[in-house]
């Protein structure tokens, strides 16, 4: 907590020197060309300190979201026009006015060019992995994208015609394009790292993770990411401790999570999604081949067994020695001969449901549907002697997991992040592992890939917590459940209700996997290039309608992005600083007379018709500018504060 509000602190002292060093170029210039300079006052607002030096009166005020530079002259007073007093702004010429007043924002924009040379110059900045992956790590399985085949491991090339640069441009995306949107890729086969061209031109609509309906996707819904084990933050949790999933599987600690049940791993939200889902991983003997496979594991009541099939089941089941309701218990949906052998595929009571079904889009070389006369050899890998044992073994969700094992993490550019992920995988040694499951003699390490013992993944409250961690999840749990009780809708309460008892009872493994970090280490002047280019985007979309302004981000997100830098390292703050650096310098070229951008075409008018703008003129050209810039700086704070309390309370 302590070290929060130091980083608030830091935060807010990090914005106040970025103005200043603004409001220090008009000082500077305004020095130069013999302007008399009034005041220079870092903050609004009431002054909290204040002192005067050479007739210039210097103040911090208490709210250190600004500060001006004020110039004899700027003001009215009296019957004398401003451009009447000679050392006044506007007493000098109009191109001694454009050099005070472009001297603010050239300061700006070199400090940020200063920023980031010192990034360049001292090695870079460590990023995850996703930030710079162009291979996608989860897609909408109901999403018109996933319809066509495209899947998690896949690589996108091009986004509406652009270059594709990495999923930050799906995030701009999200809040910027309607209607449909052009995706063009490679459609990856790990097993063969062969490559198939796509090109789909799809309809967007609301985004499924995001709370704001106005955000849309194509199904995109996040990078690839390569999942370290954290051990660190896992026992920091006591997560890894007697009694959690991971503790005797074998896992060491910057694992790489590879393969989980017949898939290979591109995201968190893969994972955790393979965690829960409801299938089991089978050897099978079909003629003379034996091959790996995931079929549903479905409840018996959920499944059409003939009388005489539940007959068998009845037998299995007394046979393994379990006293459940049987329409309770788990089964696959085929009907097996006692030594294991399918007779045929049974239909699900629900038929409509795709839950669990087969997916014959599927590009996993482990989705395999069983025909009659197949054999079961074995389940999650541990063999097999007849059905009943089957029976008692699908009861039980475990998981097989592969690790990738690194003596040292590799340093990996962002520049070779794609390349290096494809050929990490190795399917040719990871195959060695992954093709002895089953068979009664396992491979548990080829290269550097190793198997960990069977998993049994949980849900929370099976986890052998202590007093204080049952407490924290106590208190966390009462803190939803109040806020759920203060919905007013009946069926958003009741659908937010659902959605936390879902939660609730998801498996978990008790792991806290981490991205690889990668060297992101541009020049200075590409980076710069960048940040320009994002900022220039940003402001054309908002002029031209495709951005809305509760997307950006006031003075109390700017801070809370500096405060959140600080918590990763000085080079994440010099970044920040340069880049709102520059963004303060870009717009307050804009030519919108509040800004610095009015005031210099003021002064070309000026060059332009040899007249000075009277005072008058000015004020009712200003006014109403000043009168927006404060109702944005409401809405964006108001926005931003909505922001926050919605990500603390959540």
């Amino acid at each position: 907590m302590a070290q929060n509000i130091i980083y608030i602190i830091f935060a807010a002292f990090g914005l106040g020197f970025l103005v200043f060093i603004h409001e220090l170029g008009h000082y500077f210039m305004a020095l130069r060309v013999g302007m008399t300079v009034e005041a220079f006052s870092i903050g609004f607002g009431k002054p909290i300190f204040a002192w005067e030096r050479k007739g210039v009166k210097w103040q911090v005020g208490w709210l250190p979201f600004g500060g001006f530079v004020r110039i004899k002259g700027m003001e009215k007073k009296g019957s004398i026009e401003p451009y009447q007093i000679p050392d006044g702004f506007f007493g000098k010429t109009p191109w001694q006015r454009i050099k005070v007043a472009i001297m603010g924002p050239l300061f700006n924009i070199v400090f940020a060019l200063v920023a980031f040379s010192m990034i360049w110059v001292t090695g870079g900045r460590d990023k995850p992995f996703a930030e710079f992956t162009h291979t996608i790590g989860w897609i909408d399985p109901c999403a018109q994208i996933y319809e066509n085949g495209v899947r998690s491991g896949d690589e996108i090339t091009k986004y509406n015609g652009r270059p594709f640069t990495g999923f930050k441009e799906l995030v701009y995306a999200a809040v910027t394009d309607q209607g449909s949107a052009r995706v063009q890729g490679l459609k990856i086969d790990y097993t063969t790292l062969t490559k198939e061209p796509f090109d789909y031109t799809l309809q967007t609509y609301p985004h499924p993770l995001a709370q704001d309906p106005s955000m849309t996707t194509v199904g995109l819904l996040g990078p690839a990411s390569f999942l370290l084990f954290d051990r660190d933050a896992s026992e920091k949790e006591r997560l890894l401790q007697p009694g959690s999933p991971l503790y005797q599987s074998g896992i060491q600690d910057r694992d790489r999570i590879i393969w989980v049940d017949g898939e290979l791993i591109f995201s968190l939200m893969q994972f955790n999604t393979l965690i829960n889902e409801s299938k089991t991983l089978l050897t099978v003997q079909r003629g003379d081949k034996t091959f790996l496979t995931r079929i549903p594991r479905l409840k018996i009541g959920d499944i059409k067994f003939s009388t005489t099939e539940r007959a068998e089941l009845d037998d299995w089941q007394h046979e393994a020695g379990m006293k459940s309701k049987i329409d309770q218990l788990f089964f696959i949906p085929y009907n097996l001969t006692h030594d294991a052998v399918v007779e045929r595929e049974i239909t699900y009571l629900d038929d409509s449901s795709k839950e669990c079904r087969y997916d014959a889009r599927a590009r996993s070389p482990m989705e395999i549907p069983l025909v009659v006369g197949d054999k079961i050899l074995a389940v999650d890998g541990i063999p097999m002697s007849n059905s009943a044992a089957i029976f008692k073994a699908v009861q039980t969700r475990q998981l097989r997991v592969i690790v990738q094992r690194f003596g040292e993490l590799p340093s990996i550019s962002w520049k070779d992040v794609d390349r290096f992920f494809l050929e990490s995988v190795q399917w040719d040694t990871l195959s060695k592992i992954v093709n002895s499951l089953g068979t009664g003699k396992e491979t548990p390490q080829a290269g550097n890939f190793f198997l960990l013992a069977p998993i049994t993944p949980k849900p929370l409250s099976e986890f052998n917590l202590d007093s204080s961690q049952k407490s924290h999840v106590e208190r966390k749990e009462n803190s939803i459940k109040e806020r759920i009780a203060s919905i007013e809708n009946p069926k958003e309460k009741a659908e937010a209700m659902r959605f936390f008892e879902s939660e609730q009872k998801k498996l978990k493994l008790g792991m806290r996997p981490v991205d690889l970090p990668v060297k992101y280490n541009p020049s200075p002047f590409t980076l710069f290039s960048d940040v320009f280019k994002d900022t220039w985007r940003t402001i054309s979309s908002l002029f031209s309608g495709a951005l809305s302004p509760k997307w950006m981000s006031g003075p109390v997100g700017i801070v809370e992005v500096i405060h959140h830098s600080w918590g990763v390292g000085v080079k994440e703050v010099l970044f920040w600083m340069g880049l709102i650096s520059l963004n303060l310098g870009i717009l307050n070229l804009l030519p919108i007379p509040v800004l610095d951008g009015g005031h210099i075409c003021f002064s070309l008018v000026e060059m332009v018709t040899k007249k000075p703008i009277k005072a008058k003129t000015m004020e009712r050209l200003i006014i109403p500018f000043v009168v927006l810039l404060v109702a944005l700086f409401v809405y964006l704070t108001y926005n931003d504060l909505l922001r926050l309390f919605s990500r603390f309370f959540k």
